[in-house]
């Protein structure tokens, strides 16, 4: 989530001044739409077009030849229903033409708008687009199928940002900062270990690809991308359409959304499922939005003066609790795994939303595929404008099974507090954050040896199960992980940095909860030290692959490390009480050094105990292990399944700022 202040505008109540003959006592008295949201549905002899729109005293349809400059061609008026919906058609054949509706209120014309669930659009998102959906089906769509997934403990989530993955020329991508880049094999010359794109990702061992906003969101001029303008996304426009300035052509309604099913089918036929970050907690405007040009106040939360709830620090906040604002989100993550195949939901500062609509909102994936993952944001930026026991909140998480939330108390426990970018901690050798980091260990559920008194953030456990934490270190938001290690240790050279970042990793993907990781991370990336890089230039947010050349230890490293967790069900038991049974922290008296073992064969492993232990501090420290003959298998930036040595001392030395893992 990137903040940024949009200026409040609007009343709570606009119908009010706009005197419509449409009023209600209050929002719970609007009545409801039945059927499915849709506002067009089109047939060669004739289109229909329908909008929920009950304080509505008049409903128009404008149609037009093309996106942008032309003028009017047709207009019709809507006729209005029992439930607030007014509908209409057109006869004739409207195939590749566009329109907006205009909403009047007493007097007012709202303004244009191409309706809240337009799926299809012009450049720049402006009109929708009368397209056939079927023409936008790649061969094979058909047959389709996401990648099997046995147990969610099973993922591994890769985020990423379009530009970010293949704009910069050492990607060797043809289809630079497009969603066509991940239908790319990406292997820049024969036998050569710096592969690109698809053929990256595989070799990475990842299951699952989380991309940051491709919606069409409002900051991007479609129409101008030779200015190469940059942003994350996280400012909604359209909800139900791919982004455009991904697109090879952003002019043609077609492209955004073949190239985006081209891409879902490339990654699927990799093996790798798709994850779709979604911002349903504010909008880009207010007053001009969609919403408030449909249906004026109901769509948003207001404080007692009439000024919009502002829980985004982006202007406003959506009223999620509202029946058709819960209609409409649950309808919008259907249609997005209907047509388009999304298998998981990434929701952007889900602590706005309530509690039942994100309960209702997994029932009905349920129903569909239970595989497909819903995790986000446990937080808002500023309190919302809803009674705080009723948001999805992570302290709530045990009241939405099937629903993860990230961790930020493993995060800042291992790298520092998010308000003060030069404040280290684990990996800083600064003691105070062993507990936290256990906490994430055991995937944010309930153990007997953790002192929950000394986690930061939290001070219980708030996961029913391990698979509700996100385990991370870092992501978009805030500095990366190699910016943040610069930042909080000074003058940190290089060979100390790559020990630091495969430590940070190896708690993560040892830890019981879904680890995840920042495209890039694997190849060393940095963001040139800018906490907020949102709309920073291609120079600051690009990842350099060369870099995979010049730190091929590093990546191996990671690529191991996933191998590691893949192989060994230890690693992700997935149930608190096989955690509870089989983690055992050992009692380790030293500050910034955390031991474990998994026992007795845990989730069926063939190894019968595995002792992981880390150790942060500037020098080698020695640690009390049972007797036995253990076999290492990571130690000193190296994993090797197959063995690096043996020990059979009950005492063991792990150097400076480093991981041992070994079994017997």
């Amino acid at each position: 989530m990137r903040f940024n202040n949009f200026a409040v505008i609007g009343i709570a109540v606009v119908m009010a001044s706009c005197f419509s003959e449409n009023t209600y006592n209050s929002y719970e008295d609007y009545p409801v739409r039945s059927d499915n949201l849709i506002e067009m549905v089109y047939n060669p002899s004739g289109t229909m077009f329908l909008l929920w729109a009950p304080t509505a005293d008049d409903v128009r349809v404008m149609l037009f030849d093309d996106a942008e400059a032309s003028s009017l061609s047709k207009m019709i008026r809507l006729e209005r229903n029992d439930e607030g919906t007014w509908k209409g058609i057109v006869q004739g054949d409207y195939l590749n033409k566009f329109y907006t509706f205009n909403v009047k209120i007493g007097d007012r014309w709202l303004g244009e708008t191409p309706g809240i669930n337009v799926r299809a659009v012009g450049v720049n998102g402006k009109r929708g687009a009368i397209i056939n959906m079927f023409a936008t089906d790649p061969p094979g769509w058909d047959n389709d199928r996401r990648p099997e997934l046995q147990s969610q403990a099973d993922m591994i989530i890769y985020e990423m940002h379009h530009r970010d993955f293949s704009i910069h020329k050492s990607s060797g991508l043809q289809y630079k900062g497009k969603y066509l880049a991940l239908t790319e094999p990406g292997m820049m010359r024969p036998n050569s270990r710096l592969s690109t794109g698809l053929e990256h990702l595989k070799d990475l061992g990842i299951t699952h690809v989380h991309l940051l906003p491709s919606f069409d969101f409002a900051s991007i001029d479609e129409a101008s991308l030779y200015l190469n303008e940059y942003n994350w996304g996280y400012d909604p426009q359209n909800y139900n359409v791919p982004e455009g300035s991904y697109a090879t052509d952003p002019f043609d309604p077609y492209s955004r959304i073949r190239e985006f099913k081209l891409m879902v089918q490339a990654l699927h036929n990799t093996g790798i499922r798709v994850i779709l970050d979604v911002v349903y907690n504010h909008t880009f405007t207010t007053e001009n939005s969609p919403f408030e040009r449909t249906v004026p106040g109901y769509f948003y939360r207001y404080n007692e003066d009439g000024t919009f709830a502002d829980g985004s620090a982006c202007g406003n906040e959506i009223a999620s609790e509202r029946v058709m604002m819960r209609k409409y989100m649950i309808e919008s993550v259907l249609y997005w795994i209907n047509e388009y195949h999304i298998d998981g939901f990434r929701f952007d500062l889900m602590g706005i939303h309530d509690i039942e609509t994100m309960n209702e909102i997994r029932k009905a994936v349920d129903k569909i595929d239970p595989s497909i993952c819903i995790y986000g944001e446990g937080w808002a930026a500023k309190p919302p404008k809803y009674p705080i026991d009723s948001l999805a909140m992570k302290g709530h998480a045990s009241r939405m099974p099937g629903i993860a939330v990230f961790s930020d108390e493993l995060r800042d426990g291992l790298r520092g507090p998010f308000n003060d970018n030069k404040q280290g901690a684990f990996l800083a050798g600064i003691p105070g954050g062993e507990e936290s980091i256990k906490f994430g260990i055991v995937g944010a559920i309930q153990h007997p040896q953790i002192d929950y008194s000394k986690v930061n953030y939290s001070d219980s456990a708030w996961a029913l199960q391990p698979t509700q934490m996100i385990s991370y270190v870092s992501c978009h938001d805030d500095m990366c992980l190699v910016d943040r290690l610069k930042a909080s240790i000074p003058d940190l050279p290089t060979e100390q940095l790559i020990r630091l970042d495969m430590l940070a990793q190896t708690i993560v993907f040892t830890s019981q909860g879904i680890p995840f990781i920042f495209a890039g991370e694997e190849v060393l990336r940095n963001k040139k030290g800018v906490h907020n890089s949102f709309e920073s230039s291609d120079m600051v947010n690009a990842i350099d692959w060369t870099n995979k050349a010049n730190f091929p230890e590093l990546y191996a490293y990671y690529q191991l490390l996933i191998k590691l967790r893949k192989n060994h069900p230890a690693f992700r038991m997935g149930d608190a009480d096989l955690v509870r049974k089989h983690l055992t922290f050992l009692p380790v008296e030293l500050d910034n050094v955390i031991a474990f073992t998994l026992n007795d064969h845990a989730n069926g492993d063939p190894w019968e105990t595995i002792l992981v232990a880390f150790n942060a501090c500037l020098e080698t420290v020695t640690l009390d292990v049972s007797p036995g003959k253990y076999t290492v298998v990571c130690a000193d930036g190296k994993i090797d399944e197959d063995g690096l040595g043996h020990i059979t001392e009950p005492k063991v030395l792990l150097p400076a700022q480093s991981v041992l893992i070994m079994y017997k």
